[in-house]
């Protein structure tokens, strides 16, 4: 993962697993007018959280975007900087893949089946055909795949 990291300054996410990262961080108490909260991520990434009921003004270290995901994405790929990571999946997935805007999809299998779960994605609108471009196989089971997107 620190291979990875050193390759991305940028990070994307939807308001779901933000309230899951900052669960995760120890942040679970909302934000109010007279507090600001900080996502505390830790990884010095320009972090930007897609939703349309969180309020900006009540986070000082993320960027929380109300507008068309996939316009916004492709105006962050025409600036200079690292890769951009979408962490998570589901809702935005789907809408970032639905709007080509998703250039390589890399997950890591892990060697367990849940029987439920969250989609890894949601409600997306056509068939997309991927190109296998690097598979890893790790010694505790996880397989590491990825794939650039065909559109």
């Amino acid at each position: 993962m620190t291979e990875f990291f050193r390759s991305v300054d940028t990070i994307l996410m939807g308001r779901k697993t933000f309230d899951i990262a900052m669960t995760q961080t120890g942040n679970s108490q909302p934000a109010t007018k007279k507090t600001k909260r900080k996502s505390k991520s830790g990884w010095g990434m320009k972090s930007f959280v897609f939703s349309r009921t969180l309020n900006p003004a009540l986070y000082d270290d993320v960027t929380v975007v109300s507008e068309n995901a996939g316009e916004f994405v492709r105006s962050l790929k025409n600036q200079a900087g690292k890769d951009i990571w979408l962490m998570g999946g589901g809702e935005l997935a789907g809408s970032l893949l639905s709007e080509d805007a998703v250039d390589e999809i890399s997950l890591n299998i892990h060697p367990i089946l849940l029987g439920r779960g969250i989609p890894l994605v949601q409600n997306l609108a056509k068939q997309l055909n991927l190109e296998l471009q690097s598979s890893k196989a790790h010694k505790n089971g996880c397989v590491q795949v990825e794939y650039r997107v065909k559109y």
